[in-house]
């Protein structure tokens, strides 16, 4: 982007991905010069990208470049939605596969106040409201399950948030992945404190979890590091990956207070002594794993979604042994955002057309599944209600919705 958007170059890479050809290569027809216009301002127009998206998906996609600062006026974005559409369409997926089961599911779904904005992960409050975090429009959201109602709530600029999640107080914490800061929302009074990474080069907090003492452990993938954060003093510390390029993602705490993190990078899955700061890594059984988000189990088993393979994983760290089994969706069905809900897994699909639900009974081995009423669009984190249901965001159709389990 120009020098004067407020885009990060994180955020700049991620709207490169949607540049389709270099400017020159472009098709003729009305919108093509309003995508020179607009990707010319992109750092990485060089690089040919093989996108293609749906009609709906262009829309998504130029409504979060112009949140992110692309000089595209408003009043141009159908055209060029339209002309994009025509010329590099939505690339075939695998279609999605529903197994048949006794479990009885209704899913509710709401789209998101402001176009584009991406919603990435949710996470419930301790009040029973859901949160979002609008990455591209740099917001948190809140949805009021009673009501339906949402209110969007702005951060300060260049926050880009991606994680979140809910102090016992109530306050949203997130990680500002465009801005190398993680941040503190205050519902009440709609004040956000943040607080920035020690090290100029860690620039993608990710995910945000909290463990039994309050202490607030996150990552950062592309900066290959684990943090902690404590809330009372704001002191940051860094945790470097022990292997170069891991990616560490996805994480969760065991019942002991230990975080276990899966290394998207590589196939493995990672645990930090919470006194010592030590970490040990654990190798998954095949080298072409991909782990990307992590659940556990009551029995401190963890459960992971290998999203370059296709399959659900798990893994127990005191024996060392893990099991695998296909997703129904199959190789490229992409599994993504993971949960345990009574000690039953559930998961999304985010390759298949439409996402998927999942439903993993441990004790059976059998699988159940759903198809996502609005297609999903890359169900990338989930979270669990207390009433035992499922959150999710739906970032590619700009929604959110709740997965209530009937039975």
């Amino acid at each position: 982007m120009s020098k004067s958007s407020p885009l990060s170059m994180t955020g700049a890479a991620l709207l490169c991905l949607a540049c389709p050809v270099l400017a020159q290569e472009l098709p003729e027809g009305d919108g093509k010069k309003a995508v020179q216009a607009a990707c010319v301002q992109c750092h990485e127009l060089e690089r040919t990208s093989a996108a293609g998206y749906s009609i709906e998906g262009w829309r998504n996609n130029l409504h979060m470049m112009v949140n992110a600062g692309a000089p595209l006026p408003k009043d141009q974005i159908e055209m060029v939605a339209q002309y994009l559409a025509k010329n590099f369409p939505e690339k075939p997926r695998p279609e999605a596969v529903v197994v048949p089961g006794s479990v009885k599911i209704n899913i509710r779904e709401w789209p998101v106040p402001t176009p584009g904005s991406r919603p990435h992960d949710p996470a419930m409050a301790p009040d029973g409201s859901m949160w979002y975090t609008g990455q591209f429009a740099n917001l948190l959201g809140r949805l009021d399950l009673k009501t339906g109602q949402i209110r969007e709530f702005p951060l300060p600029a260049q926050s880009g948030p991606h994680g979140l999640i809910a102090d016992k107080e109530g306050n949203i914490w997130y990680t500002g992945n465009f801005g190398a800061k993680i941040g503190k929302l205050d519902p009440k009074t709609g004040k956000a404190t943040e607080y920035p990474m020690p090290d100029k080069n860690i620039r993608d907090p990710h995910t945000a979890i909290f463990d039994q003492k309050g202490i607030l452990w996150f990552t950062a993938q592309n900066a290959n590091i684990m943090g902690r954060i404590d809330p009372r003093t704001g002191e940051v510390k860094i945790i470097p990956s022990l292997t170069p390029k891991s990616r560490p993602y996805g994480m969760v705490v065991s019942s002991k207070g230990v975080p276990f993190i899966v290394l998207f990078g590589t196939n493995k899955i990672a645990s930090i002594d919470p006194d010592t700061l030590a970490v040990r890594e654990y190798a998954l059984p095949s080298a072409a794993t991909r782990p990307r988000r992590i659940a556990i189990t009551s029995d401190d088993v963890l459960w992971y979604s290998d999203y370059s393979r296709g399959y659900l994983g798990r893994f127990d760290p005191a024996s060392g042994k893990a099991t695998e089994w296909p997703s129904p969706g199959g190789s490229r069905s992409q599994p993504y955002g993971i949960a345990s809900i009574r000690d039953v897994i559930w998961y999304s699909e985010s390759g298949t057309k439409p996402n998927t639900i999942v439903r993993f009974d441990p004790k059976t081995e059998k699988f159940q599944t759903w198809v996502i009423p609005s297609g999903g669009g890359v169900v990338r984190n989930v979270d669990v209600t207390k009433e035992g249901n499922l959150a999710i965001a739906c970032s590619g159709v700009n929604g959110i919705g709740l997965v209530e389990i009937m039975q």
